[in-house]
């Protein structure tokens, strides 16, 4: 087939997957892996190597090099120092356990040496972000296991990678004469490389040497640019330099990289398609005997492994047992061991290592088995240790304009947990300063939804100043929340809008109701209007309270005896009663 026609159809394979795997609300990879499994080892559709011989290791190598480094820009160290002491031991000492049980079982079932039994176990000692992020969603579990399996997945992303690149360096040098000088030199020259690219891309950024639009390109140059010599000064050091270069990147004062995130985020998302699908495309069917060590390895991994490395990690935590068997049940691995497994055993098939296919086999039998069985089973067995978190009640507000602000710390102030997204770094600094808690990023991305707390979410507000953002926010939340829980406010009113903002109006009903616009609540708020909350009694009603004032308020929400909250959608609204709170915007005078 003709890479006119190939590259396309991977993109549009890869581009279905994803968006199936967010329609069923489960893992990206498990669809990748399918599809990938589909069109190689099933049918003989498409073998990656024929068709992109010699360039198919340069095409992993640095695809897997920007994933890395994306996902070490998430580790930033004034994070960890506040993180609680289960998460720091899960990420080290747990890791550690993980990968000591798994190179066992590697040994014992599968028959590794231990050079590439330690590799295996680096390579799958890893959680990412992008597999956990779906299961919370879909499990909502407790506050205290969410928190920590994000954690957990974020922050151990990287130093899995670069415990595996250093493995890797161990195995590629053993048995070679001077192998303790080419170890060191391997890790010196990534080290170095990474470091002096780190420093000069950061001092680089914060002089502003390039112009905004051409930042990202020249954070994506250097990457691929510091892989590439890492590589050319020692053999398999460019992974190794590249994560350090994140590391730096993510640590570095006075510099925001969030921008770069972004960029880096969609970037990461199509390369993980096409590597999914390339690499598992690739993978010869196992044999029996493979299978067979496959199944015991996930086995042993599953069972006694990720259990022992989650009790000697939360020992003395405030987790109850429960809890820590929910931890230690979730624990699906991603593109990093799927990525870099690969990419090792390219490598090693070329320096003669016979079991570098049988490494491939079990970390993708890890992979799609960890990812299959708990996609499946983790929200039962939440439900059965009675883990699952309470009804949420949050309000994603999405928007940081003036308005949004206040109505996010109105609703603060009525102990309702309220986040405000926006990518306008002005408007988030202003909801820092008033106390708020932010999301400054687009609040539409799959990035997005990892960092978000979604379980914990009942309501969506879209009152951001783009009706593009507003209509996109509402597609992206209403199979999250349900229809009626995703509300709009719109920027234009009815004949004023150009033609791309008329296609909002029927994506979700509106806040308050028909012809309340954004520009009228705010000209109302620069006309001496406040928000306010009043408490109603059998003695001062909703009666009452409409009558204190000349020009009828603006009704927001109501929160009612129970604490439920309501929002006013398309102008229905229950009506409020004695005992509940009334959130309104209303005239600055009021009648005696």
């Amino acid at each position: 087939m003709e890479l006119t026609l190939l590259l396309p159809g991977l993109l549009a394979l890869g581009f279905a997957c994803q968006w199936l795997a967010w329609r069923m609300r489960l893992p990206g990879i498990l669809f990748l892996l399918l599809a990938g499994l589909a069109l190689g080892p099933l049918t003989g559709l498409f073998d990656p190597q024929a068709v992109f011989g010699t360039a198919l290791f340069p095409i992993v190598q640095l695809g897997v090099a920007l994933i890395l480094f994306e996902g070490s820009l998430t580790l930033r160290f004034r994070e960890i120092r506040d993180l609680a002491p289960a998460i720091l031991l899960i990420v080290t000492l747990g890791a550690l356990v993980t990968l000591l049980g798994l190179a066992w079982a590697a040994h014992v079932f599968a028959g590794l040496d231990w050079s590439l039994a330690l590799l295996f176990g680096a390579l799958c000692c890893v959680t990412g972000p992008t597999v956990i992020g779906p299961l919370l969603r879909s499990v909502r579990p407790t506050a205290a296991v969410a928190h920590l399996l994000r954690w957990e997945g974020i922050v151990i992303d990287p130093i899995g990678a670069l415990l595996a690149v250093i493995a890797f360096d161990a195995v590629v040098v053993h048995g070679q004469e001077n192998s303790l000088q080419l170890f060191a030199a391997t890790a010196i020259a990534g080290l170095a490389v990474g470091l002096a690219a780190g420093f000069g891309l950061a001092a680089l950024l914060r002089r502003q040497w390039a112009p905004d639009y051409l930042e990202n390109f020249l954070v994506l140059a250097a990457v691929l640019a510091a892989s590439s010599l890492a590589n050319a000064l020692a053999h398999e050091s460019g992974l190794l330099a590249v994560t350090v270069m994140g590391i730096v990147l993510a640590n570095a004062r006075a510099l925001d990289v969030e921008h770069i995130l972004h960029f880096k985020e969609n970037l990461s998302t199509v390369i993980i398609s096409l590597l999914f699908l390339l690499l598992a495309a690739r993978i010869e069917w196992p044999s029996a005997t493979t299978l067979v060590a496959g199944v015991a390895v996930l086995v042993v991994a599953t069972l006694f492994v990720r259990p022992a490395a989650v009790l000697v990690s939360t020992l003395g935590s405030p987790l109850s047992w429960r809890e820590r068997a929910l931890v230690a049940y979730i624990a699906p691995r991603g593109i990093v061991a799927a990525a870099v497994s690969a990419l090792f055993a390219l490598r090693l098939e070329q320096r003669g290592f016979a079991d570098a296919d049988t490494l491939v086999h079990l970390t993708f039998m890890i992979i799609i088995g960890t990812v299959v069985i708990q996609s499946a089973s983790a929200s039962r067995v939440a439900r059965a240790l009675g883990v699952v978190a309470p009804d949420p009640r949050g309000v994603l507000i999405v928007g940081a304009t003036r308005l949004a602000c206040q109505l996010a710390d109105l609703l603060r102030r009525q102990d309702v947990p309220v986040i405000v997204a926006d990518d306008d770094w002005n408007g988030i600094r202003e909801a820092r300063m008033a106390g708020l808690e932010t999301y400054y990023g687009n609040p539409v991305t799959e990035k997005a939804a990892e960092r978000l707390p979604l379980a914990e979410l009942q309501w969506m507000l879209a009152m951001s100043s783009s009706s593009e953002m507003n209509a996109l926010a509402c597609l992206r939340y209403r199979d999250e929340l349900g229809r009626k829980r995703v509300l709009r406010l719109p920027v234009f009113a009815p004949g004023e809008a150009p033609r791309s903002g008329n296609a909002v109006a029927a994506q979700a009903p509106e806040l308050v109701g028909p012809d309340t616009t954004q520009a009228g609540l705010e000209q109302r708020l620069d006309e001496g209007w406040t928000l306010r909350v009043t408490r109603l009694s059998e003695a001062f009603g909703w009666k009452q309270l409409r009558e204190k004032f000349a020009v009828a308020p603006v009704v927001l929400f109501v929160i009612d005896e129970r604490g439920e909250l309501r929002f006013a959608a398309d102008g229905a609204l229950p009506e409020p009663r004695a005992g509940w709170r009334v959130g309104l915007l209303g005239e600055p005078e009021q009648r005696t």
